[in-house]
């Protein structure tokens, strides 16, 4: 069903009206500015900039510079990582039009417009602690429009656990400090940890080298990372059997090879992208049930996938 909506959310045109083909819907690009996000410490950085989806770079989100003692490389900050997965609207069944979510108290069930809502941290069950704007501003990090790096560290030790968001720089009108910066870290195996304020938060961040221009990547704190050991569910792990150890490390050199990311296509997003194609021909939609695979002993799964392999 294609449902379309008219002034005041009503189905638009008279009943038999050829309704035009719909485009195929696109997922959102990335964040648009002055859109406010509210996040704890494990939100992600806000990226107010526009990112084109063919990967020409939109306007850029923040502009500063690179401070390295007493050297600055100004740069302009732009999004490079951009979401391609599906968002739908929820809808309603009867009539087929968008659903609106309004501020609801859940004490009296009236809806709250935006200028009577305030920020607020609960302490205990159903008991919050209310915040100011001023309050709140009073402890927000300084956005003085600077990457300070602190120190010098080799890319490769860098632990990509705690890598976040990933955007690139771009010289602003300093070509020749910024071509020298690219050239003495890529020539020493180097990135550049510091950090940067964006809107309400300061971020650990590393600047490295990534196909010939300067990235700079946000990190998560160290606290909110649990190391897989924290987890009480973690059991210890037994020795394997050498007999099973062999056979794994020849399976692993059999399917050893270069990675490439293009190996890997979103599968689903494609898979939704015919579905559309299919609904839209009028055709109908029938599921499949999966059939459950068979569960085998390891050393025979992996006698199955050694043979599997020299088959190929």
């Amino acid at each position: 069903m294609i449902a379309k909506s008219g002034p005041s959310g009503l189905p638009a045109g008279p009943a038999g009206t050829a309704a035009a083909k719909p485009e195929r819907p696109v997922p959102p690009a990335g964040k648009r500015a002055g859109k406010e996000r509210t996040a704890g410490r494990a939100g992600k950085a806000e990226s107010p900039g526009d990112n084109e989806p063919n990967g020409r770079a939109g306007r850029p989100f923040w502009s500063g510079s690179i401070t390295i003692g007493l050297v600055n490389v100004p740069v302009r900050l732009h999004t490079m990582v951009t979401d391609r997965s599906f968002s739908f609207r929820l809808l309603h069944r009867a009539d087929g039009q968008p659903l609106k979510y309004d501020r609801v108290c859940s004490r009296d069930g009236r809806v709250v417009p935006w200028a009577d809502t305030v920020k607020g941290y609960e302490v205990r069950k159903g008991e919050f602690l209310v915040f100011e704007p001023e309050e709140l501003r009073a402890v927000m990090p300084g956005a003085d429009r600077k990457i300070r790096i602190d120190k010098f560290v080799y890319y490769l030790s860098l632990d990509p656990v705690f890598f976040e968001t990933s955007y690139l720089l771009i010289p602003d009108r300093s070509e020749e400090a910024y071509s020298l910066l690219v050239t003495a870290l890529q020539e020493l195996g180097r990135a550049a940890a510091g950090t940067i304020t964006l809107r309400t938060r300061e971020y650990p961040v590393v600047v490295h080298v990534y196909d010939g221009a300067l990235v700079l990547t946000t990190l998560r704190h160290a606290d909110e990372v649990t190391m897989p050991h924290a987890f009480p569910a973690m059991p210890a792990l037994p020795e394997p059997k050498e007999a099973e150890l062999a056979l794994a490390k020849r399976i692993i050199t059999d399917l050893s090879g270069d990675f490439s990311i293009t190996d890997y296509p979103d599968h689903y997003r494609d898979a939704v992208l015919a579905l559309i194609d299919r609904k839209l021909a009028g055709e109908k939609i029938v599921y499949a049930e999966p059939r459950p695979e068979e569960a085998k002993e390891l050393m025979q799964a992996l006698q199955e996938t050694i043979a599997t392999l020299a088959r190929k």
